[in-house]
């Protein structure tokens, strides 16, 4: 085995290695050897093949094998002596024709290239100086959160047998739509109960139900938007037969302690404060995501250091095909958003830059004081995942159980979280009060609000 460095520059390296065909032959006639006791063969008594009928036998399939563990081997070994810290797994790329080393008439060579990782000093995070925006819950966002749940709770009543229907009403439907006049998947149903007003159905449907009244029969004719997702009727005209049954007015809304029975609870008094908790929650909630982004800002500016490549086009090859689908969702292209491709690929390269930096920050932080994951942490947090699948809660923990990439994503935030923490109690925090509509505003958005005020 030969093992000769070719690159060292800034944190990338990278090593030519050469096995010969002779090392190659050698090891597979090894472990030929090995197996012979093991082999029971047709026409030959318990461990007397040759190696030579073994190797026309096995040969092929066991060089695979061999090829593998040699390029695991000597690429661990170039780490190994040199004493790497590698950022990312080393990137082997094969020089030799494959088929003619698993032939055994080439040698094996190949390159390994091995991203480091940097070396920097970490800034000293009591030093830092964070504002901590806060908000207070109001009785008028009690009130607010009570209207919007008895919305949520109120009934219906059917409309006399002549009245129209309006927005905010309750039609009682049976539909059947057509494309080119044969009727599609799903674009049936009878007893369906649709708001007048509440863009459940496609555009356009609802608006030609207004002023209907009971037994109606009237022909709705939508598009189906270009974006929809069934392929084969977007952008397609679509006629529903439709048949009004009922038509059902909203009751007037209470607050009051009927509401409160309705959701589960005793009275009124108890919902409010059940109210005002929540709220409280997610004003915290709030609180915590503008702090954390201005920990994030803070610790970005004070490290500045040369990141792995590997790590960075990683991380910027994902971000970039999240940009592509959500543009091609949108049917847009780099121009609708003021740039060309470049310009675009460079913003999202400065983010790949800045989460692996924060990454490598965050990570350096938590090992430095001892700050982990428990198993049965993340375990919490599957479980919290599976619950968004009713019935299927078996196969998520089956799938993260069995998948330790995804079990990873997992783990991540969880770790950054409890690193931001850790920051939080030793920086200098300030807290600053707004508005709820600044707490609740983007992070970027509520620096540049608070900025020009």
């Amino acid at each position: 085995m030969q093992i000769t460095a070719t690159i060292s520059e800034g944190l990338r390296r990278e090593f030519k290695v050469v096995i010969l065909q002779n090392d190659l032959n050698d090891r597979l006639t090894g472990k030929l050897e090995e197996m012979k006791p093991r082999l029971h063969l047709k026409g030959f008594r318990p461990g007397k093949a040759p190696v030579s009928f073994l190797k026309k036998t096995y040969g092929k399939s066991m060089m695979n094998e061999i090829v593998e563990a040699a390029v695991n081997e000597s690429s661990q070994k170039a780490i190994t002596d040199n004493s790497l810290k590698p950022a990312t797994p080393p990137k082997v790329d094969l020089v030799s024709e494959y088929q003619q080393v698993v032939d055994g008439k080439s040698d094996l060579e190949f390159t390994v290239k091995v991203d480091l990782m940097p070396e920097f000093e970490l800034a000293d995070v009591a030093k830092l100086k964070v504002e901590r925006l806060v908000g207070d819950v109001q009785d008028a966002d009690v009130d607010e959160a009570l209207t919007r749940l008895a919305e949520q709770a109120k009934t219906y009543s059917a409309k006399d047998a002549d009245a129209v229907s309006e927005k905010g009403d309750v039609v009682v439907i049976n539909f059947v739509g057509k494309v080119d006049g044969a009727e599609f998947k799903g674009g049936k149903a009878d007893g369906f109960e649709l708001t007048l007003g509440s863009g459940q159905l496609i555009p356009g449907f609802e608006d030609q139900l207004v002023g209907s009244k009971a037994t109606d029969a009237r022909d709705v004719t939508v598009t189906f938007p270009a974006d929809y997702p069934e392929a084969g009727l977007a952008g397609k005209e679509a006629v529903f037969a439709v048949t009004v049954n009922e038509v059902k007015k909203p009751d007037p809304i209470t607050i009051d302690n009927e509401l409160a029975k309705k959701l589960g609870l005793d009275d009124l008094g108890t919902l409010k404060e059940r109210v005002r908790e929540q709220l409280k929650s997610d004003f915290t909630r709030a609180s915590r995501l503008h702090m954390k982004r201005r920990i994030l800002d803070a610790l970005d500016g004070m490290h500045s250091f040369e990141l792995p490549p590997a790590m960075v086009e990683a991380e910027f090859d994902g971000i970039w095909k999240q940009v592509e689908a959500e543009l091609k969702r949108e049917g847009k292209t780099a121009a609708d958003e003021g740039k060309s491709d470049d310009e675009l690929k460079k913003e999202y390269r400065q983010i790949a830059e800045r989460r692996v930096r924060l990454g490598l920050v965050l990570a350096r932080v938590g090992e430095q004081n001892g700050i982990t994951v428990a198993a049965d942490e993340v375990q919490r947090a599957i479980a919290m995942r599976a619950r968004q699948f009713p019935g299927q809660e078996q196969q998520v923990f089956n799938f993260y159980s069995s998948n330790p990439q995804a079990a990873a994503e997992i783990r991540a935030p969880i770790f950054e979280d409890k690193v931001v923490d850790f920051i939080a109690e030793l920086a200098q925090v300030t807290d600053k009060k707004v508005d709820r509509e600044t707490l609740f505003m983007d992070p970027d958005e509520a620096a540049e609000k608070l900025k020009a005020s």
